[in-house]
């Protein structure tokens, strides 16, 4: 086991007192709409981030949202939370991603795609799952950040970067995360939110995302959508031919409807 990687995750701030406030409203049943709007407005980047995602196509809302309350109306509270703790990872963690080529910018985009790519999923499929999924598709590429970060300190970026060229896929990246630092993004994003006392089933859904049949069988429906999700969005790409061919395949063995998969990904195309 790589104990660098071990001491940086225990190391890792706790979230502030808004993410708590929201991460608290956001998981009990009891709270209310209103609730949140008031502590989100609270916090004016979080607000701004908010109003700017809630105006981008990948939504595909009708008009121009104006304000957090409205938003958050049309968002539901699991895609605000989502924001919320992406917002602490930009905050808590250094964001250098070179091994992986990617930019900070471009790892958000991707990173926003995906949970609205799942949004638009499964608000036609089962709206009830989207308190664990949209969060969990939102932040589920977070752990790649801590492994760039040990990559370069020990000098193996380069080593990396060339073993990347001959992946095609997320599992065979989290393969070769594995082999050079013992673990996967998806253990470390795992462990992350451990540390940082998340519900276990979307630790859970987030630890299996790239081997859903490990998984218990009431996690295996939430791992299958997020393998299925950063299939067809990742680091090679969005929406390739090949990335939809596959994603398309898993959706049958996993006997998903076609159709409210495909309108998703128009949406978000467009």
């Amino acid at each position: 086991m790589n104990s660098n990687i071990l001491k940086k995750i225990k190391a890792l701030p706790p979230l502030d007192d808004t993410i708590m406030k929201i991460q608290s409203i956001c998981t009990n049943k009891n709270s209310s709409l209103s609730e949140l709007v008031k502590v989100v407005e609270g916090d004016p980047m979080l607000t701004a981030n908010i109003l700017k995602s809630s105006n981008s196509p990948l939504y595909g809302f009708s008009r121009e949202i104006k304000n957090v309350s409205h938003a958050i109306s049309l968002f539901g509270m699991a895609t605000i939370r989502g924001f919320a703790l992406a917002s602490a990872i930009k905050k808590n963690m250094k964001i250098e991603l070179s091994p992986y080529n990617l930019t900070s910018a471009k790892f958000l985009e991707i990173s926003v795609a995906q949970s609205a790519l799942m949004f638009n999923w499964y608000t036609k499929v089962d709206r009830a799952m989207l308190d664990i999924l949209v969060p969990a598709s939102f932040m589920m590429e977070v752990g790649k950040i801590v492994i760039a970060n040990e990559l370069i300190e020990q000098k193996l970026d380069a080593k990396f970067i060339e073993a990347l060229k001959e992946t095609k896929t997320p599992v065979q990246i989290s393969a070769l995360e594995k082999e050079m630092l013992c673990f996967s993004n998806e253990e470390i994003t795992a462990k992350i939110f451990e540390q940082w006392n998340l519900e276990a089933e979307l630790i859970e859904a987030i630890r299996y995302s790239s081997s859903p049949s490990d998984a218990d069988e009431h996690i295996q429906p939430y791992a299958n959508a997020l393998l299925i999700i950063k299939n067809c969005i990742n680091i090679f790409g969005q929406f390739e031919d090949d990335m939809l061919l596959s994603s398309l395949d898993m959706l049958a063995l996993n006997k998903l409807d076609k159709e409210p998969f495909m309108n998703a990904v128009e949406k978000v195309k467009q």
